[in-house]
């Protein structure tokens, strides 16, 4: 008679108390399931967001530039230039060097000859003192005077003629650059820069060039 009854109550829709522990087993797997997908998911996030910021970080913040060593101007006093017969070039230059630094961090460079020439004559040299450009910064600095003296040369007449004196100048500045106080590297900067002294107007050097 109880089998009957609860055939009955199967038959008329009633579930079946195994049925139901069975469901309830499987809604739980269910839900562990979503929430260890949810997980995964979240690390997998995480993964590459710290990935995107240490890709960031390396091509930007921790990349080595090159700093740039430039003559910004020069004034000129006591000038003295002889004539096409007797050619003769003699002249107080003063100056004023920049330093650009585009890193992340300080850059302290080492005492640096400049070297001044006319038609690949050396015809004056400057020392730079060792100093430091800030991070992100371009340091100005102007520097004692220097002597250019030249005198004999053949082509100098042709130039006094046409009145512009062509002058190069050459240095090469080694130093360290600092990363955010953790890192130190070595890094040296070639200057390589053109100009000229108009001999009518001999106040300044001009057409600065550099590369």
């Amino acid at each position: 008679m109880a089998e009957k009854q609860q055939s009955a109550y199967a038959g008329n829709g009633y579930i079946r108390s195994g049925d139901t522990e069975a469901a309830a087993a499987h809604n739980m797997r269910e839900q562990r399931k979503k929430k260890r997908n949810k997980c995964i998911l979240y690390i997998l996030l995480f993964v590459v967001f710290q990935t995107a910021i240490i890709t960031v970080f390396a091509l930007t913040i921790m990349k080595v530039r090159t700093p740039r060593f430039r003559i910004r101007s020069a004034a000129i006093t006591d000038f003295n230039a002889g004539t096409p017969a007797s050619p003769s070039l003699r002249a107080t230059v003063t100056p004023e060097f920049t330093v650009k630094n585009a890193n992340f961090g300080r850059y302290k460079y080492r005492n640096t000859t400049v070297e001044f020439f006319y038609r690949g004559t050396r015809v004056g040299q400057v020392t730079v003192p060792n100093s430091k450009a800030g991070w992100r910064s371009t340091k100005k600095f102007s520097h004692s005077a220097v002597e250019l003296s030249l005198s004999g040369s053949p082509e100098l007449a042709a130039d006094l003629t046409a009145g512009v004196v062509p002058i190069t100048s050459t240095a090469r500045m080694g130093g360290k650059v600092e990363l955010i106080f953790i890192m130190k590297k070595n890094k040296a900067t070639n200057m390589n820069c053109t100009m000229e002294i108009v001999t009518a107007t001999p106040q300044t050097f001009r057409n600065i060039s550099c590369k």
